[in-house]
């Protein structure tokens, strides 16, 4: 293949892809783990390097990261997408390292791109080479790990949360783009406004490259391009639509889902769901939402919207797809439909909010455990009353610390269920929270 052929091919791909830094000094964002004393950064110059999990959202450059990390250490590196691989491709590439022998180059890196995908089998059958050294592993992820990667393959492996690329990181690639880029760089391209374009990115460097290519290519023929917020906006639909093949912007639609059961719109929140389907979205990602939702939403209002939406997940984690669209539609429509209240949600907020301004304050003696006869003396314990031991199974007590007594983090909504516990917690405390 000679070097002319190559530079067509370069020059026909996305811009996303042309892009890409060939240096880690080259590679934008995610200071937190490559500014000089980071603790990533530390160890890649000391090369040696655990295996990891990458875990952040799309576009933030898991990928690029794991190519530079291997080209930075000089290290052969083998790619496997969890969406087309399997066990065999996993043993084969392992097989092929440990057999090498004085051949094969030392310290090889498995790429594995979605590793959330993985079976749990498919998963055990990296254990052995991880372990041993066999392979240094590294995954990338989108989803939470603890949730995804078995655990004892997550104890193997140093978890890196990569971030959202800042506004002044997308900022700085989009100039290199139009700086550097072999086609770009023999426009005449004016930066006028870039909200709108930052905005359409959400943080994601390559939805930002791959929409502001085909918005500069509505520009055919004219020699000066501008672009303003206006310009972009009139493209963006149709360049959206154009990039992302599935026609599913992620964590746009889950955003949609979550806020039409929300506003008790079960018929929009069935919409948005079938577009996840339609789009072959992981039918445990939307399960955990709807958790979440139940807590966060309607919470105390209906408490067995919690019990609806984890029977949910066991069911869909159980039965997998196609069927557990209509287990998904099911608790869809419930939750949707259900009264709402955030009350548990606000409570947890406020009482953060204290813990962070007030610090670590002392547990009032009474509330506290005394093993030990020392302890006993010194009050623990003391002056308890166990509630059991009185009427109604209610005794007032103070178990607040003192420095915050009286304050009240629980707020009931509208819902009935919920003004019921706010007056079932008046009744027996008389004023005291308030």
């Amino acid at each position: 293949m000679n070097s002319t052929y190559l530079y067509i091919m370069n020059l026909s791909a996305p811009l996303a892809e042309r892009m890409r830094p060939k240096k880690l000094d080259e590679y934008i964002g995610q200071q937190h783990l490559l500014a000089k004393e980071a603790s990533l950064r530390r160890a890649l110059d000391a090369g040696v390097i655990p295996s990891m999990i990458f875990w952040g959202p799309p576009g933030v450059g898991k990928t690029t990261l794991a190519q530079l990390i291997a080209a930075h250490l000089n290290r052969p590196i083998h790619t496997l997408s969890a969406i087309s691989s399997g066990v065999k491709d996993v043993r084969e590439i392992i097989s092929r390292v440990e057999n090498g022998g004085m051949f094969q180059p030392k310290g090889t890196i498995l790429f594995i791109d979605e590793i959330h995908r993985f079976s749990k089998a498919q998963q055990d059958s990296l254990l052995g080479a991880v372990e041993k050294g066999i392979v240094t592993l590294i995954g990338a992820t989108t989803e939470n790990p603890s949730f995804e990667v078995i655990s004892a393959l997550l104890s193997r492996c140093q978890v890196y949360n990569l971030k959202d690329h800042t506004k002044d990181d997308l900022l700085l690639l989009l100039n290199r783009a139009i700086k550097d880029d072999v086609i770009l760089s023999k426009k005449d391209i004016e930066l006028q406004e870039t909200n709108a374009l930052l905005s359409i990115s959400s943080g994601d460097a390559r939805k930002l490259l791959n929409v502001f290519e085909i918005i500069i290519g509505t520009f055919q023929g004219q020699q000066k391009i501008v672009i303003t917020d206006e310009v972009v906006l009139q493209n963006a639909q149709q360049s959206l639509a154009r990039y992302d093949k599935d026609g599913e912007q992620h964590y746009d639609i889950i955003s949609a889902f979550i806020k039409s059961i929300r506003g008790s719109d079960p018929n929009a929140a069935v919409y948005w769901l079938a577009r996840m389907v339609e789009g072959g979205e992981d039918p445990k990602f939307i399960a955990r939402r709807l958790i979440i939702s139940a807590s966060e939403d309607i919470g105390l209002a209906n408490p067995n919207a919690l019990l609806m939406a984890n029977s949910c997940f066991q069911a869909v984690d159980t039965v997998g797809w196609p069927e557990a669209r209509i287990i998904l539609a099911q608790c869809t429509i419930y939750l949707a439909s259900s009264p709402k209240g955030n009350g548990a949600y606000m409570a947890i907020n406020r009482a953060q909010q204290v813990v962070q301004q007030t610090g670590n304050l002392g547990v009032p003696l009474p509330l506290r455990n005394a093993p030990t006869a020392l302890m006993k003396e010194l009050g623990y314990g003391k002056g308890y009353l166990y509630s059991h031991d009185y009427p109604g199974n209610f005794a007032e007590q103070e178990f607040m610390p003192d420095e915050i007594k009286g304050t009240s983090f629980f707020k009931p909504g509208s819902s009935s269920k919920e003004q019921e516990i706010g007056n079932n917690i008046e009744r027996l405390w008389k004023g005291k929270y308030k």
